[in-house]
């Protein structure tokens, strides 16, 4: 039975199915919808949207559907406008009970044919259960409100920019949406109307601060290094990368830790760079033509992307580094299940942990989580800090 969702919060249970709507009550026998809800996390259901890369319903709409669609999609963004309008907040409210269900009906069975369409002309994918549990992840964390603290930029409201960003911010939203399929190489970004945890200023991170007591940061020690170490097949040092990169030789000229991180990347993305040793290490050519056939790139996770040979290696590393990265991720919420902590965001390369105070014998544990990879056990650094714009490291 395809159906559709008619809100995706937990208090907002509702869905369409066989021409009308049904809520809090969910019959059993469903079997495919177009994306996930955390009020059917128990179910065994098929996603057209993670089928289908994400696309939306316009996107993959068929021919035949299209001008109906449009029609009713039209309608359906009418209602949204009106509602943003008038500050309704949807975080607080349950879509349905603000739309006339005769319209949401018939909304719904028109995105019922496209979800069968999606179905019925996509390959599932081969990383399928990874985007299932990163999209319910991803759900989670959008529900999560943060806790914005605009008073932490008292102390430097003397300066014009940062009394820009206090007016700015204090008409930002408090929720982080994100775009699982936003990039090519699978790292995340955020969608529009988000919270932008990505980009926000250094200097006022401050801003954000944890619903428990502290903030618990881990990231790899230089992550995409060590990816490229696990691509070559080698055993990870269990200390700083850059500092054993060195310690194996470099040539001339690599006196320190700084020099040995600059000559490793300059001769990372340039062929025409040579250095035997880390070559001899890295198997840089070896790895790309692994990974690299019909001008496409293949993750050892199985995510392919498109790419030129001048491109191939830096998003093989990437991709590979980014779906790692959050397949840890969904370890930590996993064990964080029936704890008070709980993964807050993540941003780039490390995952961002609300932690609280009465389980901050957990900090150990969660280190040993995200280090341990299907690639290997890397190196972690972590941090800690009361606000996220003062976080102090643990390990260095």
């Amino acid at each position: 039975m395809i159906f559709q969702t008619l809100d995706d919060k937990d208090e907002c249970v509702g869905i369409y199915h066989s021409g009308s709507l049904t809520f809090d009550d969910i019959p059993e026998g469903l079997s495919a919808c177009w994306a996930p809800v955390p009020y059917l996390d128990d179910r065994e259901i098929e996603y057209a949207s993670l089928y289908c890369g994400g696309k939306t319903p316009d996107q993959v709409c068929p021919e035949e559907l299209r001008d109906d669609w449009e029609q009713i999609s039209d309608k359906m963004k009418a209602y949204y406008r009106s509602l943003m309008l008038s500050r309704v907040d949807l975080n607080e409210n349950c879509f349905f009970d603000l739309v006339p269900p005769r319209f949401l009906a018939e909304y719904c069975g028109m995105r019922v044919e496209i979800t069968k369409h999606v179905l019925e002309t996509y390959e599932k994918p081969e990383n399928y259960d990874y985007l299932l549990k990163m999209t319910k992840l991803l759900t989670k964390i959008s529900h999560n409100e943060l806790n914005i603290d605009l008073s932490s930029l008292n102390s430097v409201m003397h300066r014009e920019n940062a009394r820009r960003f206090r007016k700015k911010a204090e008409n930002l939203p408090k929720y982080i949406r994100y775009n699982l399929f936003g990039t090519k190489t699978g790292r995340l970004s955020t969608k529009k109307g988000s919270f932008p945890i990505m980009n926000i200023n250094k200097e006022y991170r401050s801003i954000v601060k944890p619903k428990n007591d502290y903030f618990l940061e881990l990231d790899f020690n230089a992550a995409e290094v060590r990816t490229l170490l696990a691509l070559a097949g080698s055993k990870q040092p269990r200390m700083d990368i850059h500092a054993w990169n060195l310690a194996q030789g470099m040539g001339d000229n690599v006196e320190t830790r700084e020099d040995a991180k600059k000559a490793f990347f300059s001769w990372l993305y340039d062929e025409k760079k040579i250095n035997n040793n880390l070559e001899e290490i890295y198997h840089r050519n070896q790895v790309r033509e692994s990974h690299f056939k019909n001008n496409k790139v293949t993750t050892p996770f199985g995510n392919t992307m498109e790419a030129d040979h001048h491109h191939a290696l830096s998003y093989l590393i990437q991709g590979t580094t980014a779906e790692m990265v959050l397949r840890q991720a969904i370890k930590i919420d996993e064990f964080l299940k029936e704890h008070k902590s709980f993964i807050s965001f993540t941003i780039h390369d490390s995952v961002i942990v609300d932690i609280s105070k009465d389980e901050t014998h957990l900090a150990r544990k969660l280190v040993s989580i995200f280090g341990d990879t299907e690639l290997g056990h890397f190196l972690v650094n972590s941090s800690v800090g009361s606000d996220f714009g003062n976080m102090r490291g643990t390990n260095k």
